[in-house]
């Protein structure tokens, strides 16, 4: 899932970490340390980590020795805790980790959702397509489209009237049916400073690989550092959102108006019915039937089968389903 962060975006200000605490707010800055100096050219997350880049993170339960073997990465948390343990050299210490990450993120990057963000689009069909896209000659873009900055279309895809696709590689023989919205901003926000302006920048992508059906009326949110992923042949039905940092593993068969929420990771083999509801930052195995009205609040193992609010071994649910009859 590796990809260029500056074909979907660019620029605003090129710095080192040297640079970073003149551009944090200086009623958030707590203190700012450079051992080494560096060009900022990413951003890194726990999961991906990229050279010369900046990492936020407030999580104290994790291994940062690789990180920090790694070198030219530059922390950028609220957790001294996290500084003290690991002896970081490159940080910056903040009051706030979210308001701090709105602050650079928009100060370093010219993204989708800035006022200034510019695209250059050609008509084609009567959609519109950006110069700055690729799209393979063999794939059908219908009309009424918008396909923007970056992104990427492999071989014999079908793109259906009135689509949007932003920020999203797509592979090969991938069906996306009228009116989806793919790549659009994640919901990520903090519930103590709310409001379009304090949106957290969402900077990742959409990374859909070979053989998968997209019903109509989907949508799927880009990641907020690195990527939203649906695996090889799987299918889609209709009204189905699927949110910010989802992995969804090879196969899946989701049913009509089900939403999966941020950060959910999910195995090969998926059977959802529909209506069903995933909350954010669960980890579903492989071969898992979820029965369709379910409400999933817990992570799931291999080959289980649920079903109801909350989601429970099937045949209990059946049971006591019949017992209060």
């Amino acid at each position: 899932m590796n990809y260029i962060r500056s074909d979907f975006l660019s620029f605003r200000n090129k710095i080192d970490n040297s640079q970073i605490d003149q551009l944090i707010n200086k009623d958030l800055l707590v203190s700012h340390k450079c051992s080494e100096n560096f060009d900022i050219d990413d951003i890194s997350s726990l999961d991906i980590l990229k050279k010369n880049s900046i990492l936020f993170s407030d999580v104290l339960d994790f291994d940062y020795t690789k990180i920090l073997n790694k070198g030219n990465i530059h922390f950028v948390t609220s957790n001294i805790s996290l500084v003290k343990e690991f002896e970081l050299s490159n940080y910056s210490l903040v009051k706030n980790l979210d308001i701090s990450y709105v602050d650079l993120i928009n100060k370093i990057f010219i993204h989708n959702d800035s006022i200034d963000f510019k695209d250059d689009f050609l008509n084609k069909n009567n959609s519109h397509i950006s110069k700055h896209a690729s799209i393979h000659p063999s794939t059908i873009i219908e009309p009424n489209c918008c396909i923007g900055r970056g992104v990427k279309i492999g071989k014999n895809c079908i793109i259906k009237s009135n689509t949007v696709i932003k920020n999203t590689i797509l592979h090969d023989n991938i069906i996306i049916s009228e009116n989806c919205t793919i790549g659009s901003t994640g919901f990520g926000f903090n519930l103590k400073n709310m409001g379009a302006l304090n949106i957290l920048p969402h900077i990742g992508i959409v990374y859909i690989e070979d053989n998968v059906f997209i019903g109509a009326n989907c949508t799927i949110d880009r990641a907020k550092i690195d990527s939203t992923f649906i695996g090889n042949s799987s299918m889609l039905d209709n009204h189905i959102h699927i949110a910010h940092n989802v992995i969804l593993g090879s196969n899946a068969c989701i049913a009509a108006q089900t939403g999966i929420s941020g950060s959910v990771k999910i195995g090969k083999n998926l059977i959802s019915g529909g209506q069903v509801g995933i909350a954010g930052h669960l980890s579903i195995g492989d071969y898992v039937v979820i029965a369709a009205k379910s409400g999933v609040t817990k992570n799931i193992e291999n080959n289980c089968k649920v079903g109801g609010f909350p989601a429970m071994d099937l045949t209990k649910w059946k049971k006591s389903i019949i017992k209060n009859r």
